[in-house]
């Protein structure tokens, strides 16, 4: 998909039409297409601006709102993905668990409490 149209090139269009320069002039010399220029219209008569509309590829998640579902892991975190996807509150899979699981970056990996320089040093001390 290619990228929408600036802010700044919608607002020269529209307002030229507004000062009543003719359509097929203004579009030949923005270089946009006549159909772009009648939308853009069309958005600023129905919502009273010209920002381009929010698209979103794929299927809305099941798992949609995060801040909640990363309360119910760090509640339920000791469950297992099958655990926790029976127990949410509607029926999801442990895929979706997981993939959930992953955006929130919710691990059950243990953090190491010694670094490596310190342990180094100790095996120094215990050879000698």
């Amino acid at each position: 998909m290619t990228a929408a149209y600036s802010i700044d090139l919608r607002e020269k269009a529209v307002s030229a039409v507004d000062r009543g320069e003719r359509k097929s002039h203004i579009c030949r010399t923005l270089n946009i297409s006549r159909d772009t220029l009648d939308q853009w219209l069309q958005l600023r008569e129905e919502k009273g601006n010209l920002a381009p509309q929010e698209y979103r590829r794929g299927p809305k998640p099941k798992i949609d709102d995060l801040e909640a579902f990363k309360a119910f892991a760090k509640a339920n975190g000791h469950l297992t993905q099958k655990e926790m996807a029976e127990q949410w509150h509607q029926p999801v899979s442990p895929v979706l668990i997981r993939q959930a699981l992953h955006k929130i970056n919710f691990t059950r990996k243990k953090k190491l409490t010694a670094t490596k320089k310190e342990t180094n040093s100790s095996d120094k001390s215990l050879s000698n």
